[in-house]
């Protein structure tokens, strides 16, 4: 039944280049990288415990190697973007090396300091030539490759939609083997992992470089259909962090509920912003989160998930003998 409903689903979400406008993709486009920044995270998150503020830094990484590797380099985008996506892997992969022993409120507050840090050096006059400085680097909007007939946004979304699919079928892979009951084993019982064997230092820095490697694919995604890049803010961070708590943290499927319902409050925040006259937009968004998350505390996944047995607990239900 679940694989059933992602089968429509997939189907559904292929048909809307057909039906949507090019301003209608491109915002889709936009939720599609959310969700492929968070499918990463849950993997960080949720299957290895490690909490990060700071995946907003990978994602600005991702977006500006593969802009300045088309701006500067020529580069096509469709090899731009596996390099994006290697050097976040590799940036990540060593960024935990020397931290994964790190307590989980200190190891987040140090992803959180990166997510400061990493906007900063984008800004940097010397390197301005390359990145644009603070006022960001625009790209040329090139042909669709293939000779395909599709507008540049339609072909932005459909290579969206693909590069998540076979994203998300990775990582229930990796999860779903070696690495991922490595991950898990660590997570749950550290002192029996080390006795089997088990390098938790390698395993943790690992998933953590795959889970930035998803995060700077994403913004390379996110730069290429917006034909510009520019610093991500600490709030990008936070964002991603909401949009898997919501969606739920512990699921991989979360991820794609997470970036959906994360598009719809900001939009909500900002049109109640408007509304009531106030430049308090990050009050507002806070009160939306608080009152999502007391009510779904394992977020939208886990309500999906235990939405059968509630009706089996209805009273008067069939009690399923």
């Amino acid at each position: 039944m679940k694989r059933a409903g992602l089968a429509v689903l997939l189907l559904a979400a292929g048909a809307v280049p057909a039906l949507a406008s090019d301003f209608q993709l491109f915002k889709l486009t936009v939720v599609l990288t959310y969700a492929m920044a968070l499918v990463g995270l849950n993997m960080l998150a949720g299957y290895n415990g490690q909490i990060s503020l700071g995946h907003g830094a990978f994602y600005t990484l991702g977006a500006y190697v593969a802009a300045v590797l088309v701006a500067h380099a020529g580069t096509p985008h469709l090899l731009a973007l596996p390099i994006a996506g290697a050097t976040c892997l590799v940036a990540g992969f060593l960024f935990a090396l020397p931290l994964v022993r790190v307590p989980g409120v200190q190891f987040a507050l140090v992803t959180f300091a990166l997510a400061g840090v990493v906007p900063q050096v984008a800004n940097y006059k010397g390197i301005e030539g390359w990145t644009g400085g603070s006022q960001g680097l625009g790209l040329e909007q090139p042909e669709v490759p293939f000779g395909l007939p599709l507008s540049y946004d339609q072909w932005m979304y459909s290579l969206t939609l693909l590069l998540l699919v076979l994203l998300f079928v990775l990582a229930s892979n990796l999860l779903g083997g070696r690495i991922g009951r490595a991950v898990m084993a660590i997570r749950d019982h550290p002192l029996a992992a080390q006795a089997m064997g088990i390098d938790a230092t390698y395993y943790k820095s690992m998933i953590f470089g795959i889970s930035a490697m998803y995060a700077g694919i994403a913004g390379a995604l996110s730069g290429l259909a917006l034909l510009y890049v520019s610093p991500a803010s600490i709030f990008l961070s936070l964002s991603f962090l909401i949009g898997s708590a919501v969606g739920g943290i512990a699921t991989l499927s979360g991820a794609l509920y997470g970036a959906a319902v994360l598009q719809l409050i900001l939009f909500a925040t900002g049109e109640i912003a408007q509304s009531v006259k106030t430049p308090a937009v990050l009050a507002i968004y806070g009160i939306i989160v608080i009152m999502f998350l007391h009510f779904l505390p394992a977020g939208i996944a886990g309500l999906i998930a235990n939405f059968p047995a509630g009706l089996r607990r209805r009273p008067g239900a069939p009690s399923g003998r």
